[in-house]
């Protein structure tokens, strides 16, 4: 008798990832779209249908709330840690497309958005992942397509950012996967519940948790681990510099929150994550200090995001459960402030990117005052000004770290946060102040209207969250 085919998981397993799979398989839609349609027709069609993925992705995610479940054996556990990550996944992917109707040449817009797309599925798996080897599939899924979508512009300087985030990027992977395998060594088992029950005192042990988080520290660009970040930022097409600063830290973040909170949860492993409250205070001091020189505001959003990720990290600082919550709370707020500020430069650039420069905002308040309002709502909100979400947010880890006996770090977030405040209000001075003689811009065209809605809705979204500060509470992540 011929033995039936048994199929190893059931469809509760593929409904847990069923976002995952949605905003998979839009990139198939996409690519189709772009082989068969006319010409004049294939780049708006590629861009609606990836928000169209997208939105329903982040759908069908909402539609898993309440319903905690651990599928394929412990590798991807739902619930609402999961989910609100893959909703700011989802969110940060959105609002990166409505900047992308002229990614690369005509002809590689759909191959771009597509990689867009799978790069968004691999930071939604890490959001999930609940052992070593779904992490490291989810990693890889969202890192190899930013290699290939970094060199998209067309310039000189696209290349080197992607070449550059190839050789680090590989070198972090090669820190965090060793880690692994000595994790593995110590343990017996790839499970990250297994972690839980390991001798801390072991030096395998120790050394695979410290290699693995140098991996992700350099993916959430967390100082001194943060060199590749303004390079990058800068060299990558706008999009996709937009997509990297929210999706792919939410990823990682996601990794390390479960690694810290599952994993190490016991007081006694403590120890072992006070390099990464360190390495926190440090890039809030780091990212801030080096935004004062910048002339681009790429680059100044990117070491604004070293210091940001600081603040993130900084509450999670003694693995309290509100510390968690507030913390997740910033990343949302941050993910609509900074794409908010990405959405005005957009705007502001043309085929070239010509509005990432500082220069392209001098008068900018009296050649375009709403786009300059907006821009200044953005900057007041990641300085930390009242009513933004930005304000409330630090306002909540202060709150986290010093009730989590982390004074310190409430002190470090408040000499940083003075700090940047000289950094954005510079930008602000610029847009309102007055130069006698300076030669008058015409407002520039933008190539298509969509920021606009990104501008929009995430200076309502900055507002809201900020006078109305909704946090989750089911949040804590789980391991099997």
């Amino acid at each position: 008798m011929t033995p039936s085919l048994v199929i190893p998981w059931g469809s509760a397993d593929w409904t847990a990832i069923a976002p995952i799979i949605v905003i998979a398989l839009a990139p198939l839609l996409v690519l189709l779209a772009d082989l068969t349609l006319p010409r004049a027709a294939r780049r708006p069609a590629a861009l609606s249908l990836a928000l169209l993925g997208t939105a329903a992705a982040g759908l069908v995610a909402l539609a898993g709330w309440g319903k905690p479940y651990v599928a394929f054996g412990g590798g991807f556990v739902l619930g609402g840690f999961t989910i609100a990550f893959e909703e700011i996944v989802i969110v940060a992917t959105l609002f990166s497309l409505l900047m992308a109707y002229r990614l690369g040449r005509e002809d590689q817009t759909a191959g771009g958005l597509a990689l867009m797309l799978w790069s968004a599925a691999g930071a939604m798996l890490m959001a999930g992942a609940a052992n070593l080897m779904t992490i490291f599939l989810g990693l890889e899924l969202l890192s190899l397509g930013l290699y290939c979508l970094c060199g998209l512009a067309g310039r000189a300087g696209a290349r080197e950012a992607a070449l550059k985030y190839l050789i680090l990027s590989s070198t972090a992977s090669a820190f965090m996967l060793y880690g692994m395998a000595l994790l593995f060594g110590a343990t017996g088992s790839i499970q990250l519940s297994a972690l839980a029950g390991a001798n801390l005192s072991a030096p395998l042990f120790a050394v695979g948790v410290g290699m693995f988080l140098i991996g992700f520290a350099f993916k959430l660009s967390l100082a001194p681990f943060h060199v590749w970040t303004p390079d990058v930022y800068e060299g990558a097409p706008l999009p996709v510099t937009a997509f990297m600063s929210v999706a792919t830290k939410a990823g990682a973040l996601a990794v390390v929150a479960r690694f810290a909170y599952a994993a190490l949860s016991t007081p006694q492993s403590h120890v072992l994550l006070q390099p990464l409250w360190i390495l926190a205070a440090l890039s809030m001091l780091v990212g801030n200090l080096a935004a004062l020189a910048q002339t681009d505001m790429k680059r100044l959003l990117a070491y604004s995001g070293v210091a940001q990720l600081g603040y993130i990290v900084a509450g999670m600082a003694g693995t309290t459960a509100f510390g968690l919550r507030y913390a997740i709370f910033y990343l949302a707020a941050y993910t609509f402030m900074n794409l908010g500020a990405f959405a005005v430069v957009a705007l502001l650039s043309h085929d070239r990117e010509e509005g990432s420069r500082l220069s392209a905002f001098e008068g900018l308040g009296y050649r375009q005052p709403v786009l300059a309002g907006a821009m200044t709502f953005f900057l007041l909100a990641l300085a930390g000004l009242p009513p933004t979400a930005g304000f409330t947010g630090k306002v909540l880890i202060l709150a986290a770290t010093v009730g989590a006996g982390y004074a310190w770090l409430a002190g470090v977030l408040i000499v940083g946060t003075a700090i940047s405040a000289y950094v954005y209000i510079k930008i602000v001075r610029a847009m309102y102040g007055r130069t006698t003689g300076a030669e008058i811009k015409r407002p520039v065209v933008p190539s298509s209207p969509l920021p606009w809605i990104g501008v929009g809705l995430c200076a309502l979204a900055t507002l809201v969250l900020g006078l109305y500060p909704i946090a989750p509470s089911d949040v804590l992540p789980l391991v099997k």
